[in-house]
């Protein structure tokens, strides 16, 4: 029996699923069993829309359409903790399972201290994540640093630090810190992220680590919690999945490859800090100048909640209607707003209209609290 903190490789046992998945389908796999057996009510994932730059969000309740979502989707960055949120009254009256990248968990996390979502209604799928590649900008890479025309590509890959595209007539793999050092590839809030592996959900699923035979034909997968545990043993019981132990070598090659890309991030954070540390506020009021107050970076923020505040009838707000640019403390009170709880997702730079390096900021000041308030090992609060 599959318990929590074993590794295994799984992979499923549907041809349907397998011909259309990645890394052996089995997080397909555990989805459709899930459905199949009224362990949740919907499972909402992300399938491929018009091409491969289109992140749909799909909320799904017929097991046979959930073949559509198998594999990987990286020119899309959709955050599902706000889809959730909005459009599915927080989990609050139905169980759904959902696969989640490590913002798509914080996100989550943080509106569950809000009492905003219900995280005991989900089932948390989590997978690994190196980073995404904001649409627009990938069609700009594919067409100027691969020479390709965007609209021939049916499949793209990030996998042992490349950035892999499969176009008609071929495919072309090009390193992910070449095309960063050309000023392409990742999101720069995906470059800083320190959370790679969701450990935090049910049961956290990649590719990284599945090597021999299994290499391409199966997923690693961490089993992190009793309820991903008992889907795993359930699935298992049922034939919808075959699993194997994780190799040793394999487990070591997926700490392996995680610590390399926390050190990637930790360079890219000392990289894109230390250009603003002498400069911060006077660049954030020149980049914010350009605001057009669409309200965008606050409608998409996973932490940023507001309030109507009514005063005899009239609103009172701290800055005036109307004004365009606003004055600078629009900027200062969201800033403060989320300062402790940033999770550096990135949906109010990708989303910003007027292309303000919000994410960059934010992630910046919460950094910087990070510093200053976080108790440093041997402080009391560390002894039992």
């Amino acid at each position: 029996m599959a318990a929590k903190g074993d590794m295994i490789y799984a992979w499923t046992t549907d041809s349907e699923i397998a011909k259309k998945a990645e890394c052996g389908g089995a997080v397909t796999a555990l989805l459709k069993y899930a459905l199949e057996n009224k362990m949740v009510d919907a499972v909402l994932a992300i399938k491929k829309g018009q091409d491969v730059y289109d992140a749909v969000p799909t909320y799904i309740t017929d097991p046979k359409d959930l073949k559509d979502t198998a594999g990987s989707l990286h020119c899309g960055s959709v955050l599902l903790s706000k889809v959730i949120l909005k459009y599915l009254k927080g989990a609050k009256d139905k169980k759904i399972a959902v696969t989640v990248k490590g913002c798509d968990l914080m996100g989550l996390c943080e509106l569950a201290n809000r009492n905003e979502i219900n995280l005991n209604n989900l089932l948390l799928i989590g997978v690994n994540c190196g980073g995404t590649v904001s649409p627009v900008k990938a069609r700009k890479m594919i067409k100027e640093a691969f020479k390709v025309d965007p609209d021939t590509v049916h499949k793209e890959e990030i996998d042992k630090g490349q950035f892999i595209i499969e176009f008609e007539g071929g495919h072309k793999g090009i390193s992910i810190d070449e095309l960063e050092n050309e000023g392409f590839g990742r999101r720069s809030n995906c470059r800083r992220c320190l959370y790679k592996v969701p450990r935090q959900a049910d049961l956290a699923c990649g590719n990284w680590g599945v090597i021999g035979e299994k290499a391409g034909k199966a997923t690693f997968v961490e089993i992190c919690s009793d309820k991903g545990s008992d889907l795993i043993n359930k699935a298992i019981k049922s034939g919808a999945i075959g699993t194997s132990p994780a190799e040793p070598k394999g487990i070591d090659i997926r700490g392996k490859v995680e610590g390399a890309m926390l050190k990637l991030g930790q360079k890219w954070r000392k990289k894109d800090f230390t250009n603003l540390k002498n400069n911060l506020w006077e660049t954030i009021s020149k980049e914010t100048s350009r605001c057009i107050k669409c309200y965008s970076c606050i409608e998409n923020c996973p932490v940023c909640t507001t309030l109507d505040i009514s005063e005899n009838g009239k609103k009172s707000l701290m800055v005036d209607d109307g004004t365009i640019p606003p004055n600078p403390m629009f900027h200062m009170r969201r800033f403060a707003h989320i300062s402790d709880s940033c999770i550096n997702c990135g949906q109010c730079e990708e989303l910003c209209a007027m292309d303000i390096p919000l994410a960059l900021f934010s992630h910046a000041i919460r950094s910087e609290s990070d510093i200053v308030f976080e108790p440093k090992l041997g402080d009391p609060v560390y002894k039992n």
